[in-house]
């Protein structure tokens, strides 16, 4: 049902916990399936660059998965480059994810672009 990838990501997940001092947290939820992921980020103000990035999740083993690949696409790279990371490029870098877990890979990607949402509003 998973690839090896997604039950590496899920049993071994990259980047977990908070980061106390970030630069913006994403928040984001899924009131059917009860995943909840909060992604913490770290930016560099001179150069706009993810220099940190952790998660908390709470839900199955696919979001785990998928905010820990995520943490993994984005690290080092420019906001505006880290937007572009979709859910299609989350499930592709896990080898793949079941049509019903989908939703999951979305979640994260919502979370990153929701932390860079209130980022850039606080740069206005």
């Amino acid at each position: 049902m998973y690839s090896d990838k997604v039950m590496d990501h899920f049993q071994n997940p990259r980047n977990v916990g908070e980061i106390e001092d970030a630069s913006a947290v994403g928040e984001v939820g899924n009131p059917t399936c009860g995943d909840i992921i909060k992604l913490y980020l770290k930016i560099n103000d001179s150069d706009e660059t993810i220099e940190d990035i952790s998660f908390k999740t709470f839900g199955c083993g696919a979001a785990v998965a998928t905010s820990s690949m995520v943490t993994e696409l984005v690290k080092g790279k420019k906001l505006d480059e880290a937007l572009t990371v979709s859910r299609d490029t989350v499930a592709e870098a896990l080898d793949g994810l079941p049509p019903a877990k989908m939703h999951c890979s979305n979640l994260a990607t919502d979370a990153l672009k929701n932390a860079i949402e209130k980022y850039k509003k606080t740069k206005e």
